[in-house]
């Protein structure tokens, strides 16, 4: 009885240990099991963390072409702006000069007219005169005939300047015809092309420019009509004979307005 007592318990102390490094095995299993969990869960994490930075930086590149993009067409407009600005002084320059020229050209006519007015009241009150024993003023017809012609001539641009075109051209036509040899054809025909133009009848503008040319070289409008007359021939599809007038306008008056503007008409065709 004392023997199978002894071998219990040594029974007992051998199968102890052993339980004992069976759970501790469960419990590592369990811990490695945790820790591979936990592994899996933190590089899910980060495939979604690289995915997300992908995307993100896509869309920083995306939008870092688009303000290029953005930039490039600033600087685009801020050229443009430019030209426009420089454009308008220069428009602005050209209007400017161009009525201080009529305003001293229209004071020409008032003062001629007033000057016939003067001539008839001294022709009315001649008879008069002659009766007292008065000798009076006689009647100048040249200061009448000035009279009617500068009338002509402001009834004419009053049309162009109105928009009347149409018009305009038939009276400028007419001016011309009555008074070839008057010192305003250079300006008149400068108007009837500049009419023809906007009524879109270039061959007739082109005609007239070129007549204003020829019998008037020297004229100050002379840069400004040949670059017209590029332009109607451009119009009129010569473009050839368009760059070689341009060419021409820039040889002959290169520091002119005309010039820059053929300079740069020139440039864009190319």
């Amino acid at each position: 009885m004392l023997k199978l007592s002894t071998l219990l318990l040594v029974g007992c102390c051998i199968t102890a240990p052993a339980q004992a490094g069976l759970f501790a095995d469960d419990d590592a299993r369990s811990k490695i099991q945790l820790l591979e969990k936990r592994v899996l869960q933190l590089e899910t994490r980060v495939l979604k963390l690289e995915e997300s930075l992908g995307r993100q930086t896509k869309s920083m590149l995306d939008l870092l072409g688009q303000i290029d993009a953005l930039n490039s067409d600033i600087k685009k407009l801020r050229g443009q702006n430019e030209e426009l600005a420089h454009g308008l002084l220069d428009a602005e320059k050209r209007s400017k000069d161009f009525y201080v020229d009529l305003d001293s050209r229209l004071r020409h006519f008032e003062a001629a007219e007033e000057a016939a007015k003067e001539a008839a009241e001294t022709a009315v009150k001649e008879p008069l005169t002659a009766n007292i024993g008065i000798s009076a003023t006689p009647v100048s017809a040249e200061a009448t005939d000035i009279a009617v012609e500068n009338r002509a001539l402001e009834s004419a641009y009053a049309l162009y300047k109105g928009g009347n075109n149409a018009k305009a051209v038939k009276t400028f036509e007419d001016f011309l015809s009555k008074y070839p040899d008057s010192v305003h054809v250079p300006n008149a025909k400068f108007w009837l092309g500049d009419a023809q133009s906007k009524l879109k009848n270039y061959q007739a503008a082109l005609d007239t420019y070129q007549e204003l040319l020829k019998a008037h070289p020297n004229t100050p409008r002379a840069a400004d009509v040949m670059f017209n007359i590029a332009a109607c021939q451009r119009q009129l599809k010569l473009v050839l004979g368009s760059k070689k007038t341009l060419n021409q306008l820039i040889e002959k008056y290169p520091d002119s307005e005309a010039a820059s503007k053929a300079k740069k008409l020139l440039s864009s065709n190319k």
